[in-house]
């Protein structure tokens, strides 16, 4: 199968909106939405993959299986996720996800094709597209860290995890947006601005590797990598109904990740499938020499992560309950229940449950980060490094302003450091050392596999709105590997992740007890802004008519529903009786035992024709879904309503 380039149209068509919109779906015709070019990389292609092989959640098995039968190219692989990217990071959703795309990926995926007719597959990762976050130094690609500062530089060569990706046969296509400089939760940067969360684009991504996640989440890649020094993968996978793993510090290396601090900073992958995860795993640990803390592996077996994965895991295992962890305000409760009712599913599955202390614990963490210690000089040591950067401290950027206004308050903080052998470094060193000996001491005495608590208490902020609820200081400290497992999801539609914390160098156990739970219970679920092309492109709107009575009149409401952007078109026609006699039409919600009131006024007193755009919440959305909306038409016949009428999409 071969993409059609005669396809191929760059920027937007002509809008067709409102009336326009309704009266061409009405008489059927065809709707192709623009594929807007993103940040001037590579366009995307309409792709559809012979035999029913297509990249929406498609696993890494599931695509090296079709490469290998024959049944799909490595080059048709990077079409269709660039087609994805056209479709959803800059059009539909417009989640902005991508800061670049890598323009050698189609001819680096066919050098790959190439040498697997010739020699066979390297392994598991070969023609597999993934997705590295804008920290990761890419020889052949800027890395910019999301700062507007760094935007141009080329780094010289590639980082650790990179080349072990680039030997495994994996094919980048494009680097992701961030919180500038990894500094923040939310993943707004003065590069890639804001990244929206395919879930809900209202709300934030989670960060700093918000891109990386809704990238993820949204299969503009199979796999994407990130980067934690507290949370930075975990929440993001949270968010996102992903699996993230922070791993042991020193298990994979962090050498060429622009630093944030280097005593805390870790990179990994997130990925759909706990399988996934392995895979990128096993591809990418290992020593490095340029980076000390990975000595730890040379008197120590490398853990092999997809040898470990085991549907059985749950199975006997012992997980603490870390209830300090789960909060106790009022917007904790949602994902504490949640937390607990996938507990509970554990307990299903053969864990025991038990809810545990650990002593000392309203101090044991105090004072242990060291980000506002180590960055300024961390960045200092990285861009000094760097041929040609184009700035060379943190106070280059914030005299120069080449940075996000949200992050001056947070960034002038770290200027202000005087010394960089400042007393509170060590005074954290040793808080850090009496934290990890204190856990892992609780979980030696009481004989467990994991503690568990939420990966983030509270649902993800809307977009402006800080986010609060982060559990992410106890991996960071002590350096013990965490795990976010994807638990399901809110009366929002929004996920929630648990958190799995384990022994050092016991990250492959973590990840066989976050399968296993995968296996028994499926928690992934896709989100519904984001669905399968159709022939390359995005779905077009869905066309549906309703009629409402009251009295001797009739409203007739034609709809267009687009499931990308949450958006119901709708135009409303009245007859029987005259303009002065109609009072309006209402869209209510059904609630149980009960009429709901108004939730959208579709049209008001003495209208003959309205037509208008309402853009549904998750909650309201998933209210459609289920024929839970209603229509009433009022009248001076019938002033308390006429019958109520279901929507019901086709």
């Amino acid at each position: 199968m071969e993409s059609r380039a005669s396809d191929l149209k760059l920027g937007s068509p002509p809008c067709l909106c409102g009336r326009a919109l309704l009266v061409a779906l009405a008489t059927g015709l065809a709707l192709a939405p623009g594929t807007a070019q993103a940040h001037g990389a590579l366009p995307a292609l309409p792709v559809t993959l012979q035999q029913g092989v297509e990249v929406f959640e498609a696993s890494i098995p599931d695509l090296q299986q079709a490469m290998a039968d024959g049944r799909v190219t490595a080059v048709q692989l990077v079409d269709a996720y660039l087609a994805r990217i056209g479709a959803y990071d800059q059009g539909g959703p417009a989640l902005n996800s991508m800061i670049r795309l890598n323009p050698n990926a189609r001819a680096e995926a066919a050098a790959l094709d190439q040498e697997r007719a010739l020699r066979g597959a390297r392994g598991p990762l070969h023609g597999i597209p993934v997705i590295m976050k804008d920290n990761y130094d890419v020889a052949d690609l800027p890395t910019s860290g999301g700062s507007i500062a760094l935007a141009g530089m080329i780094p010289p060569d590639d980082a650790f995890q990179v080349g072990k990706l680039r030997e495994a046969g994996a094919v980048i296509i494009g680097k992701s947006n961030m919180h500038e400089l990894a500094y923040g939760i939310t993943t707004i940067s003065s590069v890639g601005g804001q990244t929206r969360n395919p879930y809900d684009p209202s709300r934030n991504p989670g960060g700093s590797s918000g891109g990386t996640g809704a990238a993820v989440a949204a299969s503009f890649a199979a796999i994407g990598w990130g980067s934690d020094t507290c949370g930075s993968i975990r929440i993001p996978a949270s968010h996102h109904n992903l699996f993230g793993l922070r791993p042991t510090k020193g298990l994979s290396s962090i050498d060429g990740i622009i630093p944030l601090s280097h005593t805390q900073d870790v990179g990994g992958p997130l990925a759909r499938t706990a399988t996934d995860l392995a895979i990128g795993l096993d591809a990418t640990i290992g020593t490095d020499p340029a980076d000390p803390a990975t000595r730890i592996l040379a008197d120590s077996p490398i853990p092999r992560f997809v040898e470990a994965l085991d549907a059985e895991a749950l199975q006997g295992a012992r997980i603490g309950v870390l209830t300090a962890l789960f909060g106790d305000a009022a917007d904790d409760r949602e994902h504490a229940r949640m937390v607990r009712a996938a507990l509970d599913r554990m307990s299903e599955a053969g864990a025991e449950i038990v809810d545990i202390e650990v002593p000392g614990w309203d101090s044991l963490l105090s004072g242990s980060s060291l980000i506002g210690l180590e960055f300024k000089w961390d960045l200092i040591d990285y861009l000094a490094a760097t041929p040609n950067a184009p700035v060379g401290s943190l106070e280059d950027i914030l005299d120069r302003g080449l940075f996000h206004v949200r992050l001056e308050g947070i960034l002038r903080r770290s200027a202000a450091a005087e010394e960089r052998d400042d007393d509170r470094i060590a005074r954290a060193m040793d808080q850090r050392v009496t934290a990890r000996v204190a856990v892992v001491a609780t979980m030696d005495e009481l004989q467990l596999d994991a503690l568990v608590y939420p990966t983030i208490r509270r649902r993800a902020a809307r977009i402006g709105d800080p986010q609060g609820g982060s559990n992410c200081q106890l991996s960071a400290t002590t350096g013990l590997p965490a795990l976010s497992v994807p638990t399901g999801f809110t009366g929002l539609g929004l996920p929630v992740g648990l958190e799995l914390l384990g022994r050092p160098l016991q990250d492959a156990r973590l990840l066989a007890l976050g399968f296993a739970f995968e296996q028994a219970f499926q928690p992934r679920r896709a989100p519904v802004s984001t669905p399968p092309l159709e022939n390359g492109r995005a779905p077009v709107p869905v066309a549906f008519a309703v009629t409402a009575q009251g009295g001797r009149a009739a409203a007739r409401i034609l709809f267009a529903w687009d499931v990308i952007t949450s958006t119901l078109l709708y135009e409303v026609t009245f007859s029987g009786i005259p303009a002065a006699e109609i009072l309006g039409v209402g869209l209510h919600q059904a609630q149980e035992e009960r009429e709901g009131g108004v939730l959208y006024r579709l049209s008001g007193p003495g209208g003959q024709v309205a037509s208008g755009a309402i853009t549904l919440n998750t909650e309201e959305r998933t209210a459609l879904m289920r024929g839970d909306l209603y229509l009433r038409l009022y009248t001076t016949e019938a002033p308390y309503g006429g019958p109520m009428v279901q929507l019901s999409v086709p």
